[in-house]
């Protein structure tokens, strides 16, 4: 029987049934919305001393998400940790292939594991029914490795999550999505600290400037800008165009670019980049 995935209340408590099945649970915990309305969740269905949210900190995280992770913890009241991840000193991970969220997920799961055996529990990520259409090969590797995906046992597409969030009162229901930071640099091209550095900083600096929805790709000096909407573009070629050109200068890039069509998340993915659909 395929589950309804409408954004309204019967969502919520469908993932309330599923995380009730759990005995216990660690969640992965990006401070995104997926992961906080599972977090949220579950630590209101099963309590702080049989839910604990950990948060993975490593140079693909942006700092303002770090921080993001930190306040809505202590916000909402939920057990919280972080583990420090390495996947920078991963080859595969480094060398960029189309695999790479493989490798960043194993060593996300391996980091997560000896907690999770601490504490009994299972591993949960926050994926949604939409991301299993998308090229996700690190949901492969968390399967791989007993991880479970509790928004998909619920029906809910990243719609329903965002409504369901609103409906519980979480000031994240409307987050623009973050991707790791690793996502902004092309198939191929090395994953280097000092690369992810730069971007963060493009990133950060926007945000600074009132840009909410972006991405920055990283060409070597040139930087990609993709932005929200029409109104940021038009903002960014006109009445802020200087400040934009310095807050991406100031990180390191020598060239400056908009992207007109805007932010297309994932749009450096396998059969975008060839012109294809995005799946």
């Amino acid at each position: 029987m395929t589950l309804p995935t409408r954004p309204d209340a019967a969502g919520i408590d469908r993932l309330r049934e599923v995380l009730r099945s759990r005995e216990r649970l660690l969640v992965a915990f990006s401070g995104g919305v997926d992961s906080g309305l599972l977090a949220f969740v579950a630590n209101g269905v099963l309590g702080p001393d049989r839910a604990l949210a950990v948060t993975a900190v490593s140079t693909s995280l942006a700092p303002s998400e770090r921080a993001d992770c930190r306040r809505l913890a202590h916000r909402w009241g939920m057990r919280w940790i972080e583990v420090a991840t390495a996947e920078g000193s991963r080859p595969e991970y480094v060398a960029n292939g189309i695999d790479r969220c493989y490798h960043c997920k194993s060593e996300l799961m391996e980091k997560l594991l000896p907690v999770a055996e601490d504490e009994n529990a299972a591993i949960a990520l926050g994926v949604n029914l939409d991301d299993l259409q998308d090229h996700r090969p690190g949901q492969a590797a968390a399967s791989e490795r007993g991880a479970v995906f509790p928004l998909v046992e619920a029906g809910l597409g990243k719609q329903a999550v965002r409504e369901a969030a609103r409906l519980l009162g979480l000031d994240i229901w409307d987050k623009p999505a973050a991707a790791c930071l690793a996502s902004r640099v092309p198939y191929g091209t090395a994953v280097t600290f000092s690369t992810l550095n730069q971007v963060a900083s493009a990133e950060e600096a926007l945000k600074r400037l009132g840009f909410r929805e972006l991405r920055v790709r990283h060409y070597g000096d040139l930087a990609r800008i993709e932005l929200g909407g029409p109104e940021d573009l038009a903002r960014a070629a006109g009445a802020d165009r200087d400040a934009v050109i310095a807050a991406v200068k100031d990180a390191g890039y020598r060239y400056v670019t908009l992207d007109l069509e805007g932010l297309r998340s994932g749009n450096l993915n396998p059969g975008v980049l060839d012109g294809g659909a995005r799946a």
